[in-house]
C-alpha cells in the first residue's frame, strides 16, 4: 500500500481502492478485503515460553564449571560411600539461581497489546449506502469511516471531509495542540507526520468538528503499526551490568579450569591418588568461582528497586537500576515530560497593558480592558468548567480554549456562570479558512454583543476600532503597528497568540454570517499562551548537568517552540544547535553521528527518527537513557540503555516499552532516580570486592596447600557454608549502605570500564591474600596440633570469622573503618552476628559438626581462631593509612 496519500486527490484514491464516497463498499467486498489485508489489529511477535527462559539460565561459564562440580561430586560421594550431599547442595543453588534469573529476565513483552488495547471498539462506516457501527477490527481498506467529535480514529484515513475538524494527535506526533484538518491535496514531498493535515492517523482522537475519509491503511500498515513493528524488531540493548558480569564469569570459569587441571597433576604427580586430587580440584573449582554473585547482586538490585518506588519511580527490569546510575545521556520528549502537556495562558496585552498571567493580579487590580479581553475571549470559547465533587472541577473542550477558561478562573471568572448571565444565541464556528471564530451573545441590557477571537491577521482585518484605557477610538495604522510587534515578541517566545475583539449591536441581522457579524469589530487584546515546562524541571536539568549528564529535547512539536522551551528549562545553552525531522532525512548515519554532540533539541521529527539519534549517540559508547510518555516514543524507549515513560499521563505503549516508569510524571525523579542507581552500583562494587576477595583467600589457600602437599584445608561443603551463607548475606547488607556525599557531583562512569579498576584488582588481591594465608597459617596450626580434621575446622573458623570482620573495611575505600558508625547500616551489623552465629553452629552443635565434618576445639585454638580473625582489619587500615588502596581512576 503506498505512503503518500496525503499527496493525491481524493477522487484518485477512491478510485485506486475502488470504493464510492456515497454509498461505500459492499458486505461482499468487506469479507473480500478481510481475506486479503486481514482483521484490523497489531500482530505480536512469538514470546519465549518460561521453560526455555529457565534453561537459558544454564549458559553461564560459571553455571557449566559448578553443574561439572557437582557431578564429579556425586560420582565421589558414591564411589567412596558418602552419599550425594555435597551435589544436592550444589544442585539446589543453581536451581534458586536460574529460578530468579528467570523471574526477572521475564519482561513484561506487551507493548503490542498495548497498542491493540487504544484501538476504538467500535466505528461508524458507511456500507452499502447506511452508516452502521462495526467493531473497528473489521474495518477494512476502502472503508469510509464516519468522525465526530471524540471518536477514536480506528484505522489511517485519507480525509475526504472536514468540518471544522480538529484532531489531537500528542500521542503520535508530539504535538499538544490538536491539529486542523482538512480534505485539501497537500504538494509537498516527505512531510512529516504532523504536518500531514489532509490525513487521519489511527489511535487519535477528533476533538472537535467532524468529518469523513477513506480508509487507506489498517493494522500493520497504520503508522501505529509502523511503530509496532520497530517494536518487534528493535533489539534489547543488554545493560553494563550484563556485560560486566558475564565477563567476570567468563574470566572465572577459565581461571578456575586451569587451576583445577594444575592442581589435579600436581597432585597425582606427587603419588597422590586421583580420587582425592579430583575432590581437591573440585573443592578449588566451588572456591573460584562466587556462585552466589549472580544471586547477591539480583538481590541487591531488588532492593534497590524497592527503594526507588518510594521515589516514585518504578523499574521494570532489575539491571536497569544499575542502568540509571551510569547514564551519560538522557533523551527526553517534550509534551508531557518537560512541559505540563497542558496549553496555559501566560501573557495577555490590551492597548499597551500587558498581565502576567504567572503572576496573575487580584481580580481587583483588573482594568476595564482587561476584563473586557478575559469576558470576550471566554465567552467565545466551547469549553466549559465540569464540577466535580468536593468542589473541585475539571474543563472539557479544545486544549486552547481550556487554556482561556482556567486562566479566567484564577481571575475569578467562571465560564458557566458567565454563560448564565450573558446567554449565546448565535454562532459562527472557526474554520481554517478565515481562523475566527464569533459567537452572539444576549447582554443584561437587552443588546447582543458579538465576540470574537482567532489569529492576528484575520482579528485585525474585520477591526476597525481599539479600546484603549476604557475609550473607544478608531484604529490608526500606529496602532497596529504597535499590536504586531507585541505579536511578534510573544511569537517569538514560542507563544500561540490569540487576538480578541468584540462589537456591539442593538438586534440581530437577518441573517447570522461572516459578512453580517464580523465587520466593523473594536480590537481588545491579545492572549498569549503555551505548554509550559514543568517548575522542577529547570532543577532536575541543573542537577543533571552537575552529574555529568547531558539532556537532549527530542519533540514532534515546531522548532520555535521547541527551541524556547529548551532555552527556559537550561537544555539549549549558547552555542548549541536545534535541528528538524527534515534536516535529519537529508542527513546520513556518518554526519548524524560526527554532529550528534551539537545538537540539544530536535523538533518535528517521526519516531525513526528517535530511534536513529539514540542510535548515534550509542555510537559514541554513551549510556542513552529515553524518556516520553506517547505511542511515538515507543521504539527509542526500546532501542535506548534504559527507556523512562511517564505513569500518569503516558501511554501503555510507552509504559510496556520502558524500563523505569515514573509514577508522578516527574523529571526530577529521574534524578533521584540516577543518584540510587550510582549509590547501588557503588554497593554492588562493594560485594563484588567483598566476595571476591574472600574467594581469592580460599583459592589462594588450596592452591599452596597443594603445591606443598599437605593435604585439602576445606571441603567442598564447607566453603560453599562459607559462600553461600557467611558471604552472602553481610554482601546483600552492603546494598544498604547510603551513598556517598560527592555521588551527583561526580561524572558518570566510563561506560567502557569494567568492575577491574587498578583499584579494585589491587584490593581484591591484597585482601584475598591477607585472608587466604591467615587461614592457611591456622591450617598448619590444627594440622600440626591435632591432624587434618582440626586443621580443616580451624581453616574454616579462620576464614568464615575473617570475612565477617573484613567486611567492615568495603565502606570506604579512603576512609577508616573506624570512622563509620556501627549504626550507620544496621542491616548489615545484623547480617554478621546472624552469620556469626550460623559459623558457630556448625563449629559446636555436635549433629551439626557430624554433617559439615569439624571437630571440636578447646581454648587455645579458639585464641587463634580469634587473633588470626582480627588480621584482615589492621592489614587494611594500615594500607588506607599510606592512601593507597585506592588508585586515580576511582573514585
Amino acid at each position: 500500500m503506498k505512503d503518500r496519500y496525503y499527496s493525491q486527490p481524493v477522487e484518485e484514491i477512491l478510485q485506486q481502492l475502488e470504493v464510492s464516497s456515497d454509498r461505500g463498499l459492499s458486505e461482499e467486498e468487506v469479507q473480500k478485503r478481510l481475506a486479503r489485508y486481514g482483521a484490523n489489529q497489531l500482530q505480536s511477535k512469538k514470546q519465549k515460553t518460561l521453560l526455555i527462559m529457565f534453561l537459558e539460565q544454564f549458559k553461564s561459564i560459571m553455571v557449566v564449571i559448578l553443574l561439572i562440580a557437582a557431578i564429579i561430586s556425586g560420582v565421589i560421594g558414591i564411589m567412596e560411600g558418602e552419599g550425594l550431599v555435597e551435589a544436592f547442595v550444589i544442585l539446589a543453588i543453581l536451581v534458586v539461581n536460574a529460578v530468579i534469573g528467570t523471574v526477572q529476565e521475564k519482561k513484561a513483552q506487551s507493548s503490542l497489546d498495548a497498542l491493540n488495547k487504544m484501538s476504538s471498539p467500535h466505528s461508524k462506516v458507511l456500507r452499502d449506502g447506511q452508516v452502521t457501527e462495526i467493531t473497528s477490527t473489521d474495518i477494512v481498506p476502502g472503508d469510509i469511516v464516519v468522525l465526530d467529535t471524540g471518536d477514536v480514529i480506528p484505522a489511517d484515513l485519507r480525509l475526504i471531509e472536514a468540518v471544522n475538524m480538529k484532531v489531537q494527535e500528542s500521542a503520535l506526533t508530539g504535538e499538544s495542540v490538536p491539529v486542523e484538518k482538512s480534505r485539501e491535496v497537500l504538494e509537498a514531498k516527505d512531510l512529516p507526520l504532523g504536518d500531514r493535515d489532509n490525513m487521519a492517523f489511527s489511535t487519535s482522537t477528533v476533538t472537535y468538528g467532524r468529518g469523513k475519509g477513506v480508509v487507506v491503511g489498517t493494522g500493520m500498515e497504520t503508522e501505529v503499526g509502523k511503530i509496532a513493528h520497530m517494536l518487534q524488531n528493535t533489539q534489547d540493548t543488554e545493560t553494563p551490568m550484563s556485560k560486566r558480569l558475564g565477563q567476570l564469569g567468563k574470566v572465572l570459569g577459565y581461571v578456575a579450569l586451569g587451576i583445577c587441571a594444575f592442581i589435579f597433576i600436581i597432585g597425582v604427580l606427587h603419588g597422590n591418588h586421583w580420587l582425592e586430587m579430583l575432590m581437591m580440584a573440585v573443592s578449588l573449582a566451588v572456591a573460584a568461582i562466587p556462585e552466589g554473585l549472580q544471586i547477591v547482586s539480583t538481590i541487591v538490585l531488588a532492593i534497590g528497586v524497592q527503594r526507588l518506588v518510594k521515589l516514585n519511580a518504578i523499574v521494570r527490569t532489575l539491571p536497569s537500576v544499575e542502568t540509571l546510575g551510569s547514564v551519560t545521556v538522557i533523551c527526553s520528549d517534550k509534551t508531557g515530560t518537560l512541559t505540563q502537556n497542558k496549553m496555559t495562558v501566560v501573557e495577555g496585552w490590551t492597548g499597551g497593558n500587558r498581565i502576567d498571567f504567572r503572576n496573575p493580579p487580584l481580580p481587583s487590580e483588573l482594568d476595564s480592558d482587561e476584563q473586557m479581553l478575559l469576558q470576550s475571549s471566554l465567552l467565545c470559547t466551547d469549553a466549559h468548567l465540569k464540577k466535580l465533587s468536593g468542589g473541585d472541577h475539571e474543563t472539557v473542550g479544545d486544549p486552547t480554549e481550556t487554556a482561556i477558561v482556567d486562566a479566567a478562573l484564577g481571575l475569578k471568572m467562571d465560564k458557566n456562570e458567565l454563560d448564565n448571565r450573558f446567554p449565546r444565541v448565535e454562532e459562527v464556528p472557526f474554520d481554517s479558512e478565515r481562523k475566527r471564530m464569533s459567537v452572539i451573545n444576549r447582554m443584561e441590557e437587552g443588546q447582543f454583543r458579538v465576540n470574537l477571537k482567532g489569529g492576528l491577521d484575520e482579528v485585525l482585518a474585520v477591526s476597525t476600532h481599539i479600546l484603549i484605557h476604557g475609550r473607544v477610538r478608531s484604529i490608526t495604522e500606529e496602532d497596529r503597528e504597535t499590536i504586531k510587534k507585541e505579536n511578534q515578541r510573544m511569537a517569538q517566545s514560542a507563544l500561540r497568540v490569540l487576538a480578541v475583539a468584540y462589537k456591539d449591536m442593538d438586534a440581530l441581522p437577518e441573517e447570522v454570517s461572516t459578512e453580517t457579524i464580523e465587520r466593523e469589530l473594536i480590537f481588545v487584546g491579545l492572549l498569549g499562551m503555551i505548554d509550559p515546562a514543568r517548575p522542577e524541571v529547570v532543577e532536575a536539568v541543573k542537577k543533571c548537568r552537575t552529574a555529568g549528564i547531558r539532556p537532549v529535547m527530542i519533540t514532534g512539536d515546531h522548532k520555535v517552540t521547541a527551541v524556547a522551551i529548551a532555552d527556559e528549562i537550561g537544555i539549549y545553552n549558547e552555542g548549541d544547535k536545534a535541528v528538524t525531522g527534515t534536516d535529519l532525512e537529508e542527513m546520513d548515519d556518518g554526519t548524524l553521528y560526527h554532529d550528534v554532540g551539537a545538537y540539544s533539541v530536535y523538533a518535528r521529527v517521526a519516531p525513526e527518527h528517535k530511534v536513529r539519534i539514540v542510535k548515534a549517540w550509542q555510537s559514541h559508547s554513551d549510556i542513552v537513557a529515553m524518556t516520553g510518555d506517547g505511542v511515538n516514543d515507543a521504539p527509542a524507549l526500546k532501542q535506548a540503555d534504559i527507556g523512562v515513560s511517564m505513569g500518569v499521563v503516558g501511554t501503555e505503549v510507552a509504559k510496556d516499552a520502558s524500563d523505569v516508569i515514573l509514577t508522578d510524571d516527574n523529571f526530577a525523579t529521574i534524578v533521584s532516580a540516577v543518584e540510587e542507581g550510582r549509590r547501588i552500583y557503588d554497593n554492588i562494587l562493594k560485594a563484588i570486592q567483598f566476595l571476591l576477595s574472600a574467594n581469592v583467600g580460599e583459592v589462594l589457600l588450596i592452591f599452596i596447600a597443594s603445591i606443598a602437599n599437605i593435604g585439602n584445608p576445606l571441603t567442598p561443603i564447607l566453603i560453599l557454608w562459607i559462600n553461600l551463607v557467611t558471604d552472602s548475606l553481610p554482601a546483600l547488607a552492603l546494598s544498604m549502605d547510603p551513598a556517598d556525599k560527592d555521588v551527583m557531583t561526580r561524572k558518570p562512569r566510563d561506560p567502557k570500564q569494567g568492575f577491574f579498576t587498578k583499584g579494585m584488582v589491587w584490593r581484591i588481591g591484597y585482601q584475598g591474600g591477607t585472608i587466604g594465608l591467615i587461614s592457611l597459617a591456622a591450617y598448619m596450626i590444627g594440622f600440626k596440633d591435632g591432624g587434618q580434621l582440626l586443621g580443616q575446622t580451624m581453616a574454616f573458623a579462620v576464614l568464615g570469622f575473617s570475612q565477617l570482620l573484613h567486611v567492615r573495611n568495603l565502606h570506604s575505600n579512603r576512609r577508616s573503618s573506624f570512622r563509620t558508625g556501627i549504626f550507620s547500616n544496621k542491616s548489615l551489623l545484623g547480617a554478621i552476628l546472624l552469620s556469626a552465629l550460623l559459623l558457630f553452629a556448625v563449629l559446636v552443635i555436635p549433629g551439626v559438626m557430624d554433617i559439615f565434618g569439624v571437630t571440636a576445639m578447646d581454648a587455645a585454638h579458639w585464641l587463634y581462631v580469634g587473633l588470626l580473625s582480627l588480621v584482615p582489619i589492621a592489614v587494611v587500615e594500615l594500607v588506607k593509612l599510606m592512601r593507597i588502596n585506592h588508585s586515580k581512576d576511582e573514585y
